[in-house]
């Protein structure tokens, strides 16, 4: 059996990060689920923290609730939520988007 972390794991996470549409955010759970770990959202987290700086859209990718858990991975604090309202993303509160609004699912991309 393949382990979550491995390599081919992070480039199929690579691969689905990549479809996300501008002004749109996908959550690490809808990731992991769409490549068959339903539980491996943290590892999707792992998988993009090794992605950011490549020109992958890592900023599109929030946690279930839409808050921004891995703005402190970019190089500054700010640039996840400047990079998502540049693109139209409207945020409920400080650190979290409108996910009813801007959530997007793999399945969306079929």
């Amino acid at each position: 059996m393949e382990s979550s972390s491995d390599p081919s794991f992070f480039e199929r996470v690579w691969a689905v990060v990549a479809q996300i549409p501008p002004g749109r955010v996908a959550t690490y759970g809808d990731i992991a689920e769409h490549l068959g770990r339903r539980g491996a959202a943290r590892t999707v987290g792992w998988a993009l923290n090794e992605a950011v700086g490549s020109g992958l859209p890592c900023h599109r990718v929030v946690n279930r609730n839409g808050e921004l858990t891995g703005r402190r991975h970019f190089e500054t604090p700010h640039v996840m939520k400047e990079r998502l309202r540049s693109e139209g993303v409207e945020f409920v509160d400080e650190h979290r988007v409108a996910l009813d609004k801007h959530r997007w699912t793999p399945s969306d991309a079929a």
